[in-house]
């Protein structure tokens, strides 16, 4: 499912934090959002899950106004992954990824053949089967998160929302994490931390800076040097990665000018 971002704008307290911003994910792409930390990915993507309601600007699923959904019918239709998305009791692996299906339960919440089965065959594709008994708690920060997009496979959605999902994990997780949503087939949107990751794994790139997207395209393009320096403050060296000729950049401090005297 295609979303469209158009003219998003959001104010809290007298500050704009979210210019009328423009950007979209076309259906199957893996988008992802990235700039320094503040820039405004977070606050962007909360509206797009329905955490925040922004001042003004669209949202589109599909072509349809996100707003102009029920809670329930939007939910059907996209999953999100929060940077924060931990629950605070020790559920089962498999009660956190039957939460999933709540959107497509009736009001007295009875699980169905169908329910169970999306449950099962969502743990399955992450590789976390083995882990429905277990306490969510008692999992390592790989394992929860694999469970949490098993939750959001589960709820059969077209498109996914992830901050930062690669967080706090270490580099073979990050690796296996984005795999498993690449794989998912969805249209994914992300925030990422890490410009190698992004460059890595998304088909296109949104930059945002001060709460405004300043470049969009894949990232051999967007990913410069000037850009680098001009929106992360950092010196930037680009290389084609060994496998697979994707960018792949290392960093250097940006050295101030030299004055002549």
């Amino acid at each position: 499912m295609r979303i469209d971002i158009d003219a998003l704008t959001v104010e809290i307290a007298g500050a704009r934090l979210v210019d009328e911003a423009t950007l979209g994910a076309g259906e199957g792409q893996l988008v992802g959002l990235v700039g320094p930390n503040g820039s405004g990915k977070s606050t962007l993507l909360r509206c797009v899950y329905r955490a925040l309601r922004p001042s003004g600007g669209t949202v589109r699923l599909g072509g349809e106004d996100l707003y102009a959904m029920s809670a329930r019918e939007s939910a059907r239709r996209l999953a999100a992954l929060p940077q924060e998305a931990a629950t605070e009791f020790d559920f089962t692996v498999a009660e956190v990824v039957a939460m999933g299906r709540l959107p497509h339960q009736s009001s007295m919440g009875r699980a169905t053949d169908e329910d169970r089965q999306a449950c099962e065959t969502a743990l399955a594709g992450v590789g976390a089967g083995h882990l429905a008994d277990r306490g969510f708690l008692t999992l390592s920060g790989g394992e929860k998160q694999r469970v949490l997009i098993a939750r959001a496979l589960a709820q059969r959605p077209r498109l996914l929302v992830l901050d930062e999902p690669t967080n706090h994990l270490d580099i073979a997780q990050q690796l296996e994490v984005l795999a498993l949503v690449r794989d998912s087939g969805l249209t994914v949107l992300t925030a990422l931390h890490d410009l190698n990751l992004a460059a890595l794994h998304c088909d296109l790139l949104h930059v945002i800076d001060g709460g405004r997207i300043v470049a969009s395209g894949a990232p051999h393009d967007v990913l410069t040097a000037d850009l680098l320096a001009e929106v992360f403050g950092v010196r930037a060296h680009r290389v084609p990665h060994p496998e697979t000729g994707a960018v792949q950049l290392l960093f250097d401090r940006l050295r101030p000018a030299r004055s002549d005297s």
